[in-house]
């Protein structure tokens, strides 16, 4: 069995700490049960601890936000407060008095700056740290260096030996995915695990941001995303799949997005590039999850290795996103495809400055593989910087052009 989340280390903690050093308000954020509670305590451990998740604590935090934010310890951890966002405007008030920097560590299962009820803000009084499930990495306890060093252009040729077809090792980190609780489970009880995660997620925390009309609703959208994850957003037809108007499928969209378990990735382009589409693709954003809503097992990775490769593709996605909370925020991500139906998986930015990375499940790596990465890079001219072909083999191999390497996916976590 792996360890319990609090022996994980988390990169974030330097961020987080040095954002609590300048800045009033700091707010971690992410997904329910992503460790963000556990992260905020032992982090800043000296600190008192209010959450909103306490029944009477968040009757009294939504009658009277004044009154609760003059009434508590400072400095404070305060935890769920996207269940009370009428404090965020009482907060203000107290930061406005005292700028003090650390004062207030927020964490929210939501997206606050999204929550239709926000009474504030907080502009330029608070900094959010986004908090992921576990990276491979994290789970692997390596330094997650990655992304840094393909930013850096130092990621080199490393023959390890023959390369050899995927075991079901890969598979077995795919259907696990990154929270984590189901990580001390047997596949069976997590999967159980995550059904549970989803159904309070949408029978209970839904409520606080939004309002639904049927909860099985959303969980029937939640399930089909599942099965396109890694695919362009069609929202006209899980709209017909699913018998709703198309403004009902966008509303529960963004109610997924909030609560963090999808991502819209949106479409690369440049203004000269009229013959770009520009259609996002969506994601689920942990693995674990998404194989469980899929019907996924480690057994069918040989026959529905279509379905793994897109489930891939999602979890390449997740890395390296969370990676960058830690390496440069700064970063954006985005997918490419054009009318010719030529794609790139992830495309990085900073800046005008563009990386392109694709992600292929088997361990032989051909040069077609690089088709994309040369179209995204005539497309960026002097702006390309790189690109990057993930496969399952055990060795970091040039491609024809040297701006491209073919690289293990085990680099993830083991960089």
């Amino acid at each position: 069995m792996d360890e319990p989340e609090s022996l994980y280390p988390r990169p974030l903690q330097r961020p987080l700490l040095a954002a609590l050093a300048d800045t009033p308000v700091v707010a971690i954020i992410g997904p329910r049960q992503c460790g963000k509670s556990t992260l905020a305590r032992t982090c800043v451990p000296d600190r008192s601890y209010v959450s909103l998740d306490d029944v009477a604590i968040l009757r009294t935090a939504r009658d009277d936000p004044t009154g609760f934010v003059a009434s508590l310890p400072d400095p404070v951890t305060l935890d769920e407060v996207q269940r009370a966002p009428a404090l965020f405007r009482a907060i203000k008030g107290s930061v406005d008095r005292d700028r003090r920097p650390g004062r207030f560590l927020l964490t929210g299962s939501a997206d606050l700056l999204l929550l239709p009820q926000l009474s504030d803000s907080l502009a330029g009084r608070i900094e959010f740290i986004h908090l992921h499930p576990l990276t491979e990495a994290e789970k692997a306890r390596s330094a997650g260096a990655f992304l840094s060093t393909l930013l850096a252009g130092k990621l080199k040729g490393e023959i390890k030996g023959e390369a050899h077809e995927p075991s079901s090792a890969l598979a077995a980190q795919l259907v696990a995915g990154g929270y984590p609780e189901p990580l001390t489970r047997s596949p069976d009880r997590a999967r159980q695990w995550h059904r549970a995660y989803v159904r309070t997620l949408i029978e209970r925390d839904v409520q606080d941001i939004a309002r639904v009309k049927d909860a099985r609703e959303l969980a029937r959208l939640l399930e089909l995303l599942a099965l396109r994850t890694a695919e362009l957003l069609n929202t006209s037809s899980l709209s017909q799949e699913l018998g709703l108007d198309r403004k009902t499928v966008d509303h529960y969209l963004a109610i997924l997005e909030r609560l963090f378990l999808i991502r819209r990735l949106p479409a690369w382009h440049r203004n000269e590039a009229k013959r770009l589409v520009k259609t996002p693709k969506v994601h689920l954003t942990d693995s674990g999850l998404a194989a469980t809503l899929a019907g996924l097992t480690v057994e069918e990775w040989n026959t529905r290795r279509d379905r793994f490769g897109h489930l891939l593709e999602s979890f390449v996605v997740q890395q390296l996103i969370a990676q960058a909370g830690w390496t440069d925020p700064d970063l954006r991500f985005w997918h490419y495809r054009d009318k010719d139906q030529v794609e790139v998986d992830l495309v990085v930015t900073r800046g005008r400055q563009t990386w392109g990375v694709e992600v292929k499940a088997s361990a032989t790596v051909h040069e077609t593989d690089g088709h994309g990465l040369r179209r995204l890079a005539q497309q960026c001219g002097k702006d390309f910087k790189g690109g990057v072909l993930f496969h399952s083999g055990t060795s970091t191999l040039p491609m024809s052009d040297p701006r491209f390497l073919a690289v293990p996916l085990a680099k993830l976590w083991t960089l």
